[in-house]
């Protein structure tokens, strides 16, 4: 097997703007790992434990004459009556897991004080499970949340359908001026994937989640949760978990100038405080969901990180 260890760098992260030529070259780095198994770090995170086949699959083939050794929980009553002899219900084993990558590149996204921006890291960890899940034989798509809308394609076994993807995210992900306008919410985000996935998806929902615990935003993700195996990933920058040493700083958001002063008695502790809080809070409500979270940082390497969480191929 090869050594996933010589190709860390490549895999690692940087930037305040998603490049398409890296996000590409991630294909290499996808090989050492399997976003389409199961863990139990996995399972652990979503506080239960799941069984490692996936399951067997409900889509409909057939209705035949009832035989001897078929399941009687099979029979199909309505064309039973109407025939006058037992009829059963015929399945297939359908075990393909197509994998579907929703990415969040919002005005929030776009800060970071370590390696890179929280949406570069995202596009980069969307990408690894994009390539992963295509190199498995699965189909693949994706969703990307920009600050305008939300690009979507639909999951399909071609490198094609990863490339739309990427596009969509370099063109989301490039830092805009333009703050006022309405942005899009992590619900219509979860409301668009509930339109596009099918049961049985593997659906990874990558971002810092900042206005996920509103109930109405909540709700959808609940549906979605039903009938598709949903992993979050948070990603999160030093500086937004503790702020920087006592002193003097000039803050901006691209619009706006202020002061901030963490100098102050208490409020590096406060900010601290709250900051553990929320997410906290973000970890409670995923896990009563049923939905494992992997929380990543701007500084972390990406490949490591799903390697936790996800076997090696």
């Amino acid at each position: 097997m090869p050594d996933p260890h010589s190709h860390l760098a490549a895999s690692i992260a940087r930037g305040a703007t998603v490049g398409a030529e890296a996000l590409i070259a991630a294909r290499f780095i996808a090989r050492f790992i399997d976003v389409t198994g199961q863990t139990r770090a996995l399972a652990n995170l979503a506080g239960m434990r799941r069984a490692r086949q996936r399951g067997r699959g409900v889509e409909f083939d057939e209705v035949r004459a009832y035989a001897a050794g078929d399941d009687v929980r099979a029979i199909d009553w309505r064309v039973t009556a109407r025939s006058g002899t037992p009829h059963t219900k015929l399945f297939h084993e359908d075990r393909e897991q197509p994998i579907l990558v929703a990415v969040d590149q919002r005005a929030a996204m776009k800060f970071g004080s370590q390696r890179c921006f929280k949406s570069v890291m995202a596009a980069h960890i969307g990408c690894l499970a994009l390539w992963s899940g295509l190199q498995a034989g699965e189909r693949v798509g994706g969703a990307v949340l920009g600050d305008k809308g939300i690009a979507d394609s639909r999951p399909k076994r071609s490198q094609h359908a990863v490339l739309k993807v990427i596009r969509d995210l370099v063109h989301a992900g490039t830092p805009q001026s333009d703050n006022n306008a309405e942005q899009p919410s992590i619900a219509d985000l979860i409301q668009q994937l509930e339109r596009i996935s099918r049961p049985g998806t593997r659906l990874f929902v990558i971002s810092d989640f900042h206005d996920l615990l509103d109930e109405d935003h909540l709700a959808p993700l609940r549906r979605l949760a039903r009938k598709t195996q949903v992993v979050a990933i948070s990603v999160a920058d030093a500086l937004e978990a503790e702020l920087p040493r006592a002193g003097y700083y000039s803050v901006t958001d691209g619009d706006h100038h202020s002061q901030l002063d963490t100098g102050i008695s208490g409020i590096r502790e406060s900010y601290a405080a709250d900051y553990q809080s929320h997410q906290s809070l973000i970890a409670r409500r995923l896990r009563e969901l049923r939905i494992p979270l992997l929380a990543v940082r701007t500084d972390d390497d990406p490949l490591k990180r799903l390697l936790t969480v996800f076997p090696a191929r």
